[in-house]
């Protein structure tokens, strides 16, 4: 029901306040593409993909159910306001998570009709599914390059299913269509996705017989990973016991937290997610901590009683259903605590993209006291015990196991907030991770940097629930600075840009400590392969860092310089990764990056040296840089036929943004050699600045710069000369900023500007970095606007996509990536030339 209006201003207001020095945090009008709740790494990253948090499961960023529910129970009545309360679903045609399937399968492009149910397949072999790359769950039959054409015929045993809802249930790895009987269904494009709910139409159940269906599909794998399985489902009649839902009247996204607000009947409820994310704090930094904050008030000034309940699934702790778990309940240092994880324990077992942990523990954890109760049980029990009751069911079993895909158990916790009127009642949950080991580094596992101060991860609950107060207290702090000073640099929209950024950027890393007690930050490359430590992905995600602490980018460089330094990488250019996350056992992507990755080492150095006011940095890997710089030297300038960045777009030679790199380069190790008084110094800034010209004579194409020196009449993206004006390298022509902005002020589409000429494809990170070569305010906002309006506008409801389509505003593909911490260079920009003033 609609309540008073002014009631509601008020009470919003009085939850969104800091206590003691009454400070109002900053508000986002920005809906974003997914809502972060849960980040603490890549591994424990958990969003809501849906405006209303009641909409739809809370989710993993690769997609995977990571079931968190939430219930308010007022005066018997209760009102779900997160997760989804869904009915179960039932499979009339297995997928791979519950039963192999045989099907026919080919490597050989096939006649036309191939998905016909009166296709001839018998010079087609035998499969079993699933099929894919090893990496991929439940694979069979072995497949991870090129094409792969499946047919797999079924039977309906009972012809009354034909009558419920049904639904296709998918998965692929990459460009994947799929047909029944003859109708398609389903046809992708370019990205990959597991477990994808499609409901039928009821024209494609008519199509349904007893006898004689036939699924066909076909599936195209670029690169990396490859997979496919799907089957067909259908409803249970089972009951409900959350059906009613809460009414959602606020969202707000701020850089460490997630504000929710609702009307539940009488009363509203507030509801804070806070991930500690602070990056002048290690150890908040490190922490493998979550907190759930809520706090309800009456709004009609009369009493009423009052319980609130959560519950998740031990799917926070495993790959894959069929896999078996431990469930506990107990207490610890005034703590109820519920814990889970699988029983096999393969420790750092398992690297790859599109995969959740299946090592370690997941916690549930809520304050001990004669209000609070936690339970463990069949969804139904501990359901039921709420809803009729208020409480959770008292077990006596505190410890056992299951396997999922087999027997559903929920771990749950409510407390009882009593009679609530005049004062309101408040409390909160504490969700947390113990990965056990978080990174094996050259065959050696290195542990987070959480443990050096509390090797078991009861301590760090009970740290975490005596220091909560002043935790929130920090996290509003740390939130109100990083959007001031946003707003400072680029004003209202892109400061929500950069809140709705932050998380993903920073929570898509681990801080582990090195063999030698160094420190370490590994990037894993989300949803693009699955590389650790990425150069070419920690570059456009360094403004944030650099910005905040530098001791922080160079955690995120150390183990590259290490890399080359220790011998294990002998080329004389800088590696593209250190492995395959979470495996940091030496490079494994195909292909090198010479120019792109040296550059971005050089140009992060530098960065850093300007940042903290010396080069001391720089200093420790001299040697190093010189042999990188001297490389770029070389073969910067007009680069060979290579991939950059870009490497979805292919390889191409002379590229004129990378030689815009390796100039930058070069000018910032001119830079680092004066800071050091170097006597090579005047040797490198000249020549940075005679290669600058002769960029400009080479790439010129009249109103703008070519995409490739031997292309007229292309153009691209010239971002990589931010560093120009940022850094105050003053190496440049003057006209060269100045004539790409106002170029790309022309040829920007409704959702944002274009990388380059040859598609209409945006990149979020690279978009911003070219606006901030902007001179004018007014020009930056003209660059801005439509990539806050894509953020605002996009149907892609995943976490913040880098990779998009400007004329529709369409996800293409890289989700939850941390280079969206790009988005911070203006922040950056103006912080470093107002220290240089």
């Amino acid at each position: 029901m609609k309540q008073n209006i002014l009631l509601l201003l008020l009470s919003f207001l009085s939850f969104f306040v800091e206590a003691g020095n009454k400070k109002e945090i900053p508000t986002s009008n920005l809906r974003a593409s997914a809502y972060p709740l849960i980040t603490i790494d890549p591994y424990i990253s958990a969003w809501s993909h849906t405006d209303e948090l009641y909409e739809d499961d809370v989710r993993h960023w690769t997609g995977t159910e990571h079931p968190l529910v939430g219930v308010l129970r007022v005066d018997g009545k209760c009102y779900r306001f997160m997760g989804k309360d869904k009915q179960t679903l039932r499979a009339i045609l297995k997928d791979a998570r519950d039963e192999e399937w045989q099907a026919k399968y080919t490597n050989i492009l096939p006649y036309a009709d191939w998905y016909k149910k009166e296709y001839n397949d018998a010079e087609w072999q035998e499969g079993i599914g699933a099929f894919g790359s090893a990496d991929m769950p439940n694979v069979k039959t072995g497949w991870n390059q090129g094409d792969i054409w499946i047919r797999r015929r079924f039977s309906i045993d009972n012809k009354n299913v034909t009558k419920k809802k049904l639904y296709l249930v998918y998965s692929h790895d990459d460009i994947f269509e799929l047909y029944l009987n003859g109708q398609m269904l389903v046809s992708t494009g370019y990205s990959w996705k597991n477990y994808v709910i499609q409901p039928l139409d009821a024209e494609q159940v008519k199509s349904l017989m007893p006898e004689d269906n036939l699924i066909a599909a076909h599936c195209h794998n670029t690169k990396g990973g490859a997979y496919v399985d799907f089957g067909l489902f259908t409803e249970d009649e089972i009951g409900s016991f959350f059906s009613m839902e809460a009414e959602q009247i606020k969202v707000n996204v701020l850089p460490t937290q997630t504000y929710y607000s609702f009307y539940c009947g009488p009363v509203q409820l507030n509801l804070k997610f806070t991930s500690p994310l602070v990056l002048n704090d290690l150890d908040l930094l490190s922490s493998p901590v979550n907190y759930i904050s809520y706090e309800v008030q009456s709004l009609d000034k009369h009493t009423h009683d009052v319980q609130i309940y959560f519950s998740v699934t031990p799917q926070w702790a495993v790959n894959s259903l069929e896999q078996e778990v431990s469930v506990e309940s107990y207490q610890s240092s005034g703590i109820r605590i519920l814990k889970t994880g699988t029983l096999e324990q393969n420790v750092l077992g398992k690297s790859g993209d599109i995969i959740c942990i299946d090592w370690g523990y997941f916690y549930l954890a809520g304050k001990q006291s004669e209000f609070s109760e936690i339970s463990m049980g069949a969804p139904d029990f501990i359901q039921g015990s709420f809803v009729e009751k208020g409480i959770l069911p008292d077990i006596k079993t505190t410890r056992t196991s299951v396997r999922l895909d087999r027997e559903e158990i929920l771990l749950a916790y409510s407390e009882n907030l009593g009679s609530v009127k005049n004062q309101k009642a408040e409390g909160y949950l504490m969700i947390g991770y113990d990965d056990i080991a978080s990174i094996q580094y050259f065959g050696k596992n290195l542990k987070a940097y959480w443990k050096k101060k509390y090797p078991m991860m009861e301590a760090a609950l009970a740290d975490a629930r005596k220091n909560y107060a002043k935790t929130i207290q920090k996290c509003d702090a740390w939130d109100r600075k990083v959007m001031e000073d946003a707003v400072e640099a680029g004003g209202q929209q892109y400061a929500e840009l950069c809140a709705v950024s932050y998380r993903q950027a920073v929570a898509a890393h681990k801080l582990v400590s090195g063999p030698d007690d160094e420190l370490f930050f590994f990037s894993k490359e989300n949803n693009s392969n699955g590389s650790i430590g990425t150069v070419d992905v920690t570059y456009p995600s360094c403004p944030v860092f650099i910005r905040y602490n530098t001791e922080i980018m160079k955690a995120m460089l150390n183990f590259i310089f290490d890399y080359s330094e220790s011998g294990r990488w002998t080329k004389p250019f800088a590696a593209h990764d250190i492995g395959t996350y979470p495996l940091a056992n030496g490079q494994t992507y195909q292909e090198d990056m010479p120019v792109e990755e040296t550059g971005n080492m050089l140009i992060m150095t530098t960065a850093i040296a300007i940042a903290d006011g010396n080069a001391d940095y720089a200093a420790k890997h001299w040697e190093t840089l010189t042999i990188w710089s001297n490389y770029l030297a070389e073969e910067g300038l007009d680069p060979e036929n290579q991939l950059c960045t870009e490497d979805f777009a292919g390889h191409l030679a002379h590229n004129a943004n990378l030689s815009a790199k390796a100039i930058m380069a070069i000018a910032g190790y001119g830079r680092l050699a004066e800071m050091l008084n170097k006597p090579e110094a005047k040797k490198y800034t000249e020549m940075a600045k005679k290669m600058a010209v002769e960029w400009e004579q080479k790439a010129n194409d009249g109103d703008h710069y070519r995409l490739s020196f031997d292309k007229p009449d292309t153009w691209s993206q010239k971002y990589n000369f931010v560093w120009d004006k940022t850094l105050g390298l003053n190496i440049l022509p003057d006209e060269i900023m100045k004539k790409e902005v106002a170029f790309y002020l022309k040829n920007q589409n409704k959702y944002g500007l274009p990388l380059d000429y040859r598609f209409t494809w945006g990149k979020t990170d690279d978009t911003v970095w070219s606006a901030t070569m902007a001179d004018s305010e007014s020009d930056f906002q003209e660059l801005i606007r439509p990539l806050w309006k894509y953020v605002n506008e996009t149907s892609s409801r995943v976490p913040l996509g880098d990779w998009y389509e400007t004329l529709n505003a369409d996800y293409i593909n890289f989700r939850a990536r941390s280079v969206v911490g790009g988005v911070f260079m203006k922040s950056l920009d103006c912080y470093l030339r107002n220290t240089r003033k």
